[in-house]
């Protein structure tokens, strides 16, 4: 899917969403000024492959310290490694500083775990990339949940370190 795609999608589906243009950003702290032109719960987003070779893409809050060894035990994974950008490239269709839940509609079902913090389930919105990190998309935590299982994808949510 495009990003144009996505939004069609939405249209489709009847899902409001609100989206801001930006510099690019590539890190969390980068992107710090959007948080107050954009309301929502933004993300800090994980693409990770645990030792089976099994992809993961892991969604915490902006603010939230990674501890992939806790995660992983969590999880049920082994032990997590970052992912390649080769890899997330060819699965996801985005490169680093682009990674976000939204690019789960390119992969095929089971390709790639998504899991998102269980913080994000109490939220009103969800403050993602479509597909770049020059713009920035709020929309509710469940319509995005709800078109992703749609598409056919397992959405979990964890209570995750």
């Amino acid at each position: 899917m495009t990003e144009d795609d996505i939004y069609a999608a939405f249209a489709k589906h009847g899902i409001a969403f609100e989206k801001l243009e930006h510099p690019a950003v590539f890190t969390v702290e980068e992107s710090a000024g959007i948080h107050d032109a954009l309301p929502g719960r933004h993300t800090k987003n994980l693409f990770l492959r645990d030792k089976q070779k099994r992809f993961w893409l892991v969604v915490l809050p902006h603010d939230r310290r990674a501890d992939l060894k806790e995660m992983a035990a969590r999880l049920e994974a082994g032990k997590f490694s970052f992912g390649s950008a080769e890899d997330m490239e060819r699965l996801l269709q985005v490169s680093p500083g682009a990674v976000t839940p939204l690019a789960i509609a390119n992969t095929t079902p089971g390709d790639v775990q998504l899991v998102f913090d269980e913080s994000f389930r109490g939220g009103d919105r969800i403050a993602v990339h479509p597909l770049r990190n020059t713009a920035t998309v709020a929309l509710a935590f469940g319509s995005l949940t709800s078109w992703l299982e749609d598409l056919g994808h397992h959405v979990r949510i964890a209570c995750l370190p």
